[in-house]
């Protein structure tokens, strides 16, 4: 693939949610990869979906992941990982093959695998990130659809760290209003509950006012907010513009004047 990098950042001043946004708003194919203390882990992107993932880190591979979520026994594990290390297969292709799981398995389990490999990236709060504009498809590649909306939702909720994203909201008196339509909110994978704290934003009440009165903890009313704000759901209310008062002396008259935009009174 062409390496022609068109955004290059830091985890700790652009979060990854913001990273997946700008990309799925401007619909271009890529790769996003982020790296930290030795380890890369890679999405690929096309079409506004998650195609596919990649890691470095061994407990990210299919056979731990199957390993660590009772997929696989020990055995299994065991067994399959030295076949592997004599043939070039890959690993899923190797399972089907010695009748352990079904094909359809081995893609609910890739496709879980993926998910994993994702989320995993919204634990990150530093580290180095890039995305490359170009072909993301690579020989043997499974592909998995996941809408980018749905990681990005579903990522913010799994991010252990409230604080951190809270103070990208802005102070506890800002203010929210709604700009979101529905098909947004059912592509997101938003559920009842997630949407009573959609209805709190009004363009009244503050930051603080929406955590505490969510129907969560504050912790989660705030993830909860920050992703709707991320998807552009809901959006910082602009500070009205104060009218200019001019006074004009017409003789013992004074008429007083206000602009307001373009408009005077």
């Amino acid at each position: 693939m062409s390496k022609r990098f068109e955004y290059r950042g830091d985890l700790s001043k652009t979060t990854l949610p913001e990273v997946f946004s700008t990309i799925h708003r401007f619909q271009v194919p890529g790769v996003i990869e982020a790296r930290r203390q030795g380890l890369c882990k890679r999405v690929f992107i096309r079409e506004g979906h998650v195609l596919h993932a990649t890691s470095s880190h061994l407990e990210d591979s299919l056979g731990s992941y199957l390993l660590r979520t009772g997929g696989l026994t020990q055995d299994q594990f065991d067994a399959t990982m030295r076949l592997r290390q004599q043939s070039e297969q890959r690993y899923g292709s190797l399972l089907v093959e010695q009748g352990i799981l079904g094909p359809d398995a081995v893609h609910a389990a890739i496709a879980s695998q993926v998910e994993s490999i994702v989320w995993s990236l919204f634990y990150w709060q530093e580290g180095e990130v890039t995305f490359s504009i170009g072909d993301v498809t690579e020989t043997g590649m499974i592909q998995i659809l996941l809408p980018i909306r749905q990681v990005i939702f579903s990522g913010i909720k799994r991010a252990p760290n409230a604080k951190a994203l809270v103070a990208r909201l802005g102070r506890k008196e800002t203010v929210f209003e709604q700009r979101h339509n529905t098909e947004t909110l059912i592509e997101s994978g938003v559920s009842a509950e997630d949407y009573k704290l959609l209805r709190l934003v009004n363009g009244k009440r503050t930051l603080y006012e929406i955590c505490m009165e969510g129907p969560l903890s504050p912790a989660e009313n705030a993830k909860l907010l920050y992703a709707f704000h991320v998807l552009r759901v809901v959006q910082r209310q602009e500070p009205a513009a104060t009218p200019v008062s001019t006074e004009t002396q017409t003789g013992g008259v004074t008429i007083r004047m206000k602009s307001q935009g373009d408009r005077i009174t």
